[in-house]
């Protein structure tokens, strides 16, 4: 079953060319199947090709006095409308009109204080970003809609 959560949308698109550094925003981007964003470090074939994280989490953080903003925590794809961590591993999400991420891992585990928990004080990917393969790929944009999808299905 497909549902669309009201208003879930990309706020914004994030890359970087160094791991474990924040992301720059930038308008669109070409996202390749089983590779992820075109020119980002964490493109590789692995389960962790995107990195998404909900702008609510963001915003609990700026509530703590954090100044950060979305790619500050290095996720790929900043969100809004969808509750993430709701999602179960093998959920298909599609993107605008057609790019499909299926869900490999909720959270990871940070075994260091990493440099965006130096330079912020606080991360939230460990507990609240989510994972994803490219399934089809094709260009992305800041506002394209969020659709959610079964395990598997898209």
């Amino acid at each position: 079953m497909i549902r669309q959560e009201k208003n879930a949308k990309i706020v914004s698109i994030n890359t970087s060319t160094k791991k474990g550094t924040r992301k720059k925003p930038i308008e669109s981007a070409e996202v390749f199947a089983e590779h992820g964003i075109s020119g980002d470090a964490h493109a590789a074939s692995w389960h962790r090709q995107i990195s998404l994280l909900a702008k609510e989490s963001i915003d609990k953080m700026v509530g703590r006095g954090l100044k950060v903003g979305p790619g500050d925590f290095a996720e790929n794809l900043t969100t809004l409308g969808i509750d993430l961590l709701s999602l179960s591993v093998g959920t298909r999400l599609t993107i605008g009109t057609g790019i499909v991420l299926e869900i490999t891992q909720i959270g990871k585990e940070c075994h260091t204080k990493c440099s965006i928990y130096r330079q912020a004080g606080d991360c939230v990917m460990p507990k609240e970003g989510v994972f994803a393969k490219v399934i089809n790929g094709g260009i992305i944009h800041t506002g394209d809609e969020i659709t959610i999808g079964d395990k598997n299905e898209a």
